[in-house]
């Protein structure tokens, strides 16, 4: 059984998409909620970026961005490791808000990952 759980979570995306949409179909407010709710969650890295100059960026567990024109956060389930307690914060925030949440796998284009090598 235990297997059985570890594949399964090998199964699962890695992200949470949080849509700027109730499940009744209306747009979030304020129109600038992604942006906030990623600033929150700003202080949230992996270990490894923890000590670097990041105080004016996203963390990567949490990023805003527009899904088919509909302001949206991924959420990384990476969070989860890092802060159990940013973790649920951020799906509570999407429950309590009545927003719809997605399951997703983000995949990169190879022009975006192109063009990141080539700023590296």
């Amino acid at each position: 059984m235990g297997d059985n759980a570890a594949l399964q979570d090998r199964l699962k995306p890695g992200e949470i998409l949080i849509l700027g949409r109730t499940l009744e179909g209306r747009a979030f407010r304020p129109s600038d909620w992604a942006e906030r709710l990623a600033g929150v969650m700003a202080q949230f890295r992996p270990f490894e970026a923890r000590h670097a100059e990041h105080h004016l960026c996203y963390s990567p567990f949490c990023m805003p961005t527009l899904v088919d024109g509909v302001r949206s956060v991924v959420v990384h389930r990476g969070l989860a490791e890092v802060s159990p307690q940013a973790w649920a914060f951020v799906l509570n925030f999407a429950r309590d808000n009545n927003l719809e949440t997605v399951e997703a796998c983000i995949l990169e284009h190879d022009g975006a990952a192109q063009a990141r090598q080539r700023r590296a």
